[in-house]
């Protein structure tokens, strides 16, 4: 297939439910000529996971992902899988997101254009008005817009430039980096939308939630630590 353009990196803890049809909606929804890879970094994950994942290569004869381990810690993970990566496009993706069709092609059309950093805008799979209006507002370029879930593609040399993910942050790592990314105005928004799971919401009630993912934000931008933004978490947030 030569060498990868994009290197799609997967951080997976206890994903069993959605990783085979996250990796079949990656192949099918991309442009069949784009050399890409596929690095899945599991934290170690307690269900069948791995297993799965395994057996989705061997039913399909791929060779273009790969599966290491690392300690657990999106920024672990994710770093891990940088480090192993081929490709120029480093593109950051969590395992129950789903990047739009000719994705591949939208995040290399940005890169032709000197956007060497960006995400998709996003959508929940859930009608609750307050769920709509967030993903409707991911669509301007506005920092406070700005998380994880919308997917996260970077050029290598950028983001080693940048000095990867900060693992200190167990929590807000995706944020830490948008943040130094908006600082050198090395951000784009593509109008296209991904689509992310409500889980989270579903499983700690949307109001609860949402409020403590502003008082994450708010205590960031008074200078708490990376501890004390995971203590908060580990209190207040079910996983």
């Amino acid at each position: 297939m030569g060498t990868p353009k994009i290197s799609i990196v997967i951080p997976t803890l206890n994903e069993a439910e959605n990783i085979s049809r996250l990796l079949k909606h990656l192949d099918a929804s991309k442009n069949p000529n784009t050399p890409i890879e596929i690095v899945i970094v599991d934290g170690k994950s307690e269900d069948n996971t791995p297993d799965i994942i395994q057996q989705y290569i061997s039913k399909h004869s791929l060779h273009h992902i790969t599966v290491i381990t690392s300690p657990k810690g999106r920024a672990k993970q994710m770093n891990a899988g940088a480090a192993v990566a081929k490709g120029t496009v480093l593109y950051f993706l969590h395992a129950d997101s789903f990047p739009p069709n000719g994705y591949d092609q939208y995040i290399l059309n940005e890169v032709s254009k000197g956007n060497h950093a960006g995400c998709f805008r996003m959508r929940f799979d859930s009608n609750h008005w307050w769920l709509r209006l967030a993903s409707w507002l991911t669509q301007f370029s506005w920092r406070a817009c700005r998380g994880g879930d919308q997917s996260q593609f970077i050029t290598k040399k950028l983001f080693e430039e940048l000095g990867r993910y900060d693992e200190r942050f167990i929590i807000y790592e995706d944020n830490d980096l948008i943040n130094k990314l908006y600082a050198r105005k090395e951000f784009v928004v593509i109008n296209k939308k991904i689509t992310t799971s409500s889980r989270r919401y579903k499983n700690n009630g949307i109001w609860k939630l949402q409020y403590h993912f502003w008082a994450i934000y708010v205590k960031k931008w008074f200078g708490a630590s990376a501890e004390e933004l995971h203590e908060y978490y580990k209190k207040k947030i079910v996983s």
